[in-house]
């Protein structure tokens, strides 16, 4: 692999403690500008009692992950009483250490944090169906048609927690502004008319704004764009076990393309929390678009 062209996508970093003992700017930098920060190896050790969450029959059919809600709720799991005891220490305790990490790392976020659920995916990527909108195994930025955000960002926190050596397989895409500048003049004009109906009847859960829109044309002009996956310029990353990736995923584009046991932190966080505010979409699409979006 070709190191300086994976630094453009990537940033390694080798440490062995989740808690950091100072804020990291350089981290900061790299996150905000969309690279995706690898931490090679974190510790996480899986106790014998929790073998048995090592199975994809424990989730739900039907179910697209397993998640476990910030009051404690755990759901998608199909598992006894004292198993999903289990399985909620197992995806609490790397709630915890994530939330170590970037709150350390990252100390300007800390106040303005709010924490979604907590997801783990036993499930093999492979033999996952999907319709095309779907399908997370095409290249996408994440945006979400019944949820808009109004430019809070995205950030999520990975980890590789596979017992058998194999890795968590993704494809990386380019800046989110060389994305912007080919999809946005794409999409169809803006209507807030049309944004309001959709409110009303509960299609979406808040007001679709102009940036949401965009955004949504984005993601779904990605996934529907065959020559664009195939030929855009990209790479190709094992995140091996043990491995931890934290990314913003509404701007840094992404594919899983194979793997099996993953968790998953996801946090939201306004623009006014970040380093660096003018790198992130809504800059971006404001500069690109000129005018306000939101």
């Amino acid at each position: 692999m070709n190191n300086s062209i994976e630094s453009d996508f990537i940033k390694r970093i080798d440490i062995g403690q989740w808690k950091q003992s100072s804020p990291r700017l350089d981290w900061a930098d790299d996150l905000e500008a969309g690279r995706i920060l690898h931490f090679e190896k974190l510790p996480f050790s899986v106790a014998n009692s929790e073998q048995l969450l090592f199975n994809p029959a424990i989730q739900k059919k039907g179910a697209r992950n397993i998640s476990l809600s910030n009051n404690g709720t755990l759901k998608g799991a199909d598992l006894g009483v004292q198993d999903q005891i289990t399985l909620t220490q197992f995806i609490l305790r790397y709630r915890v250490l994530a939330q170590n990490l970037i709150e350390t790392a990252f100390p300007k976020y800390t106040e303005h944090l709010r924490i979604a659920p907590t997801s783990f995916r036993p499930n093999q990527v492979e033999t996952r169906t999907q319709s095309i909108r779907a399908d997370d195994k095409r290249l996408h930025i994440d945006a979400f048609p019944t949820r808009p955000n109004n430019g809070e960002r995205i950030l999520r926190a990975f980890m590789n927690v596979n017992l058998a050596g194999k890795p968590r397989v993704w494809r990386i895409g380019e800046p989110f502004a060389d994305i912007a500048n080919y999809f946005v003049p794409k999409i169809k004009q803006y209507s807030k008319f049309q944004a309001s109906i959709l409110n009303a009847l509960r299609i979406t859960k808040s007001l679709r704004s102009e940036y949401d829109h965009l955004m949504l044309g984005i993601h779904d002009g990605m996934k529907m764009d065959d020559k664009y996956q195939e030929n855009c310029n990209q790479l190709t990353y094992g995140f091996a076990p043990g491995s931890v990736w934290v990314c913003y995923s509404d701007q840094t584009a992404h594919a899983v393309m194979s793997g099996q046991y993953m968790m998953e932190q996801t946090y939201h966080l306004p623009i006014h929390a970040l380093y660096s505010p003018e790198k992130s979409p809504l800059a971006v699409l404001q500069k690109l678009t000129n005018k306000s979006l939101i």
